[in-house]
């Protein structure tokens, strides 16, 4: 697969092309606005490595100006900003990015929301209508769900709640989730109550997911902040 990485600072562009090349993936670095949106033309990456602040176009209005156009593929993005500026406004705003890490990062952290990103399926028209890891598929579009054990693929019985619940942490596996930001995707705004509501939910997606729910594979508990979603291969 290939990535476009657009950073001005040049340590930082040849950390991020090491780390993704040493993953298999093929990368590109340009360090303009301008020069980003010929390549991406040039190249059509699967994914953009997008820094906010880059001389020419900022990030916000590169992204906007691929989500417009988006060329025969409609590549993720994952969004970098310096530390201290405001999210609201790189994930808003309809830029339309997938995405955002914070300066300073981890390497090993951007290769794994990199994985994350390129893990989710079936984009089109700049919307991500269906998730996969090793064992589950889920199609937003279609409201089905599948979990595939021992080589078998059974279809999963999920109410409403349960099936957006799936898609959250399918759409971030290794994501850790805390119950206020589970709230914020499945009720949004409207909700009034127990937030430990979150977790009756999260067992009753256990029963149903889960090989032994009691110890769970898929769907842990991280103590003392909220819950994440890992799926490897056997």
């Amino acid at each position: 697969m290939n990535i476009l990485i657009v950073e001005d600072e040049a340590e930082i562009a040849q950390l991020i092309q090491l780390y993704l090349e040493k993953e298999g993936f093929a990368c590109r670095i340009c360090r303009d606005g301008i020069t980003a949106l010929q390549i991406f033309q040039e190249l059509q990456p699967d994914l953009i490595v997008l820094d906010l602040m880059i001389p020419g176009l900022d990030g916000l209005e590169v992204c906007a100006r691929i989500r417009q156009k988006p060329g025969a593929k409609d590549p993720y993005i994952l969004m970098l900003t310096a530390k201290g500026e405001e999210i609201d406004r790189i994930i808003g705003l309809s830029t339309g990015a997938d995405d955002y890490l914070v300066k300073p990062f981890s390497p090993r952290e951007l290769v794994a929301r990199v994985r994350a990103l390129l893990r989710r399926t079936l984009r089109q028209g700049g919307q991500t209508t269906g998730y996969q890891t090793p064992h589950f598929a889920i199609d937003t579009d279609q409201r089905v769900a599948h979990r595939q054990l021992a080589g078998a693929t059974e279809s999963l019985d999920l109410t409403a709640l349960e099936f957006e619940l799936l898609a959250t942490f399918l759409s971030y596996p290794g994501r850790v989730w805390n119950r206020t930001q589970l709230i914020e995707k499945l009720w949004g705004g409207d909700f009034y109550g127990d937030e430990r509501v979150v977790d009756t939910h999260v067992a009753r997606l256990r029963k149903k997911i889960e090989p032994d729910p009691a110890n769970p594979t898929f769907l842990k508990t991280v103590i003392g902040v909220g819950y994440k979603f890992e799926d490897v291969a056997a």
